[in-house]
């Protein structure tokens, strides 16, 4: 409830939606962290301004949004053009997903109930299906929600907002890998809900150090393929 201390018409009033430029951004980022723009994909702002039904200003105002972030390049007198991660970055960036998750996944296996193992073999079966389907955007996305399942279990809100600042670039790196890794990422899966179920944290913890490395493998022997 607002304070009646208030000066009156001090609350401003939100717009819903918001800004244009903001839905603009948040719709290419989507495009771009699926992979449905690929990394040095050149970005016409009159194609994206026709595909998304919206004028060339706030697209363009989110290219430099998005490049300010990282996740495109504004090249002088080409354009604009999805940005392609390096080695290194995905280096730097699954070092810090290991240090956060292999902290959730000990976390985790301290507290986690019966019915929050549940909800892990659902989403693993889930993901073994994907795989068997040969489906990669649902097995990425399935990823990506076991991988926030086991965050939300450990209970920690600063742990969890780190690892939403990460979560994105994650699937990104990840979505390139997800073919190779299969399976076997899931099999990997399957053992982490078991450390989880038995309370054993520090084998939580070191699994998913263990899972992050493995994909961290894939990521190179995919670059140097």
């Amino acid at each position: 409830m607002v304070s009646t201390g208030l000066p009156q018409g001090a609350v401003p009033k939100l717009e819903r939606p918001g800004p244009l430029r903001d839905r603009v951004y948040e719709a290419l980022l989507e495009l771009i962290t699926t992979r449905a723009l690929q990394p040095g994909q050149h970005l016409v702002e009159s194609e994206l301004a026709n595909h998304l039904g919206v004028s060339r200003q706030p697209v363009r105002e989110a290219l430099q949004r998005l490049n300010t972030e990282g996740w495109v390049d504004l090249k002088p007198a080409q354009g604009a053009f999805v940005h392609e991660p390096t080695e290194e970055e995905a280096d730097q960036l699954l070092t810090v997903r290991a240090l956060l998750e292999a902290e959730a996944a000990r976390l985790a296996a301290t507290q986690a109930q019966t019915h929050d193992v549940d909800d892990l073999d659902e989403i693993l079966a889930l993901g073994l299906q994907a795989v068997a389907d040969d489906d990669v955007d649902a097995a990425v996305a399935l990823d990506a929600r076991f991988h926030a399942k086991i965050m939300e279990l450990a209970g920690n809100a600063v742990l969890a907002e780190l690892a939403a600042q990460v979560d994105r670039r994650v699937r990104w790196s990840y979505t390139p890998v997800a073919r190779q890794r299969g399976e076997q990422s899931w099999i990997e899966h399957r053992d982490l809900i078991t450390a989880i179920l038995n309370r054993d944290e520090q084998l939580a913890a070191r699994l998913m150090r263990e899972h992050t490395e493995h994909t961290r493998r894939s990521y190179h022997v995919r670059a140097t393929a």
